[in-house]
């Protein structure tokens, strides 16, 4: 474990102060406006809106803590975040959800918000994640789905993109298909296997109308993973590389860096799974 892991734990997985309790909330949002969920430095991200949310509505200044976070222009449909607020605000789930969206911007709305346990930890809790990633295929895209989809026009290897989704599910080393945050060299990145292994446990590929969706379940994902993973399968279907290429992002993690990143418009963030208490 980094230092920055054992920092960030150490500073955020605490129950509660006395006479605080856990409010768990659930979070969708467009994410075109924003740059992303994480906090910014003069603000602009989806976390600093739902803070100032809080604060207007109920004079109270806490910090929300997120599942995880989103890129600037990814979608979400069902964020998890936390907070913690004085045991003495006796508002209910629902009075909380009409008091934060009466504050918020219409690309952002709280969903449902509920008290917790204690405990209970949105990010360090989360047992695993479902990103869906939408394409548009028709030649003309819709104004429905500027930025709400990726358009990709012209044929398609389907069973190539099968393929690829199928040799997907299971345990990988993700190095090749995920960018650096910038924490560290990227010499030193693919040195640490333990950092960059993930499980996709579903990749599903279906069509629904105009729009070929990808979906993916999975313990964890680096930061641009889903977006290198989709970009790169769509690389394999436009036949500019044979499906052994994808598989070998896979397999061989001494290779070289791909750059098959594709938009952020596209990417949605589905739900975000726990253990059951």
């Amino acid at each position: 474990m980094s230092r920055s892991d054992v920092e960030s734990k150490a500073g955020l997985r605490h129950a509660p102060a006395p006479g605080f309790k856990r409010l768990r909330l659930t979070i969708a949002y467009c994410g075109t406006p924003w740059k992303g969920w994480q906090s910014q430095e003069g603000g602009g991200g989806v976390q600093d809106e739902i803070n100032a949310a809080i604060r207007k509505a109920t004079a109270i200044v806490t910090q929300v803590q997120g599942s995880g976070r989103t890129d600037a222009g990814v979608h979400a449909l069902a964020q998890v975040a936390h907070c913690d607020v004085p045991e003495t605000v006796r508002m209910n789930g629902d009075a909380w959800v009409n008091a934060l969206n009466a504050c918020l911007p219409l690309t952002i709305r709280v969903l449902h918000a509920e008290e917790a346990d204690p405990r209970f930890h949105a990010r360090f809790d989360a047992a695993c994640k479902v990103y869906r990633y939408r394409i548009w295929r028709p030649r003309m895209l819709s104004p429905f789905e500027a930025d709400r989809a990726w358009h990709v026009y012209g044929p398609l290897d389907m069973d190539a993109l099968r393929w690829c989704c199928e040799k997907l599910t299971g345990t990988h080393n993700f190095i090749r298909l995920s960018a650096n945050r910038g924490d560290m060299p990227e010499t030193e990145r693919r040195t640490l296997p333990e950092k960059t292994t993930r499980t996709i446990h579903r990749a599903d590929l279906r069509e629904v109308g105009d729009v070929l969706e990808l979906e993916f379940e999975g313990d964890g994902f680096l930061y641009k993973m889903v977006r290198l993973i989709v970009g790169s399968l769509i690389h394999v279907a436009r036949k500019r590389e044979p499906k052994e290429w994808f598989e070998s992002l896979l397999t061989d993690p001494s290779g070289k860096q791909n750059n098959q990143t594709a938009p952020a418009c596209g990417l949605y963030l589905v739900r975000v799974n726990y253990m059951a208490a």
